[in-house]
């Protein structure tokens, strides 16, 4: 790394965000949008529960790494601060008093636009 005028030089997805925790290398910090339930064009409201796929959780990305090292080169992130994005498999942390999912980079299935 370059320190220029006692800054540290950071890859661009890192630096977008100001948030108290940087993840490190290909790992990326998500907030889990919650769903409420699904309301039917009746006005049942159907809650998340009631379907028990456990698979994929929707979330918004909050930090991201710098990326991975492959052969001594920097391979970029496919996410930045701000996606919607489709995840498995997380660590989960709790930061003043909000809860976080810490993935890597493969555990995120799709980008949702």
């Amino acid at each position: 790394m370059v320190k220029t005028n006692k800054q540290k030089k950071v890859s661009a997805t890192a630096s977008k965000s100001n948030f108290k925790v940087r993840p490190l290398g290909d790992r990326v910090l998500v907030r889990e949008l919650k769903n409420d339930g699904e309301k039917v064009v009746s006005g049942i409201i159907i809650p998340e529960s009631a379907s028990e796929d456990r698979g994929a959780k929707k979330g918004e990305v909050i930090a991201v790494g710098p990326g991975k090292y492959d052969d001594g080169v920097l391979q970029p992130m496919g996410v930045t601060v701000g996606d919607k994005v489709l995840f498995q498999w997380g660590d989960k942390l709790v930061i003043d008093g909000e809860e976080y999912e810490m993935v890597a980079e493969s555990s995120i299935l799709a980008v949702i636009k």
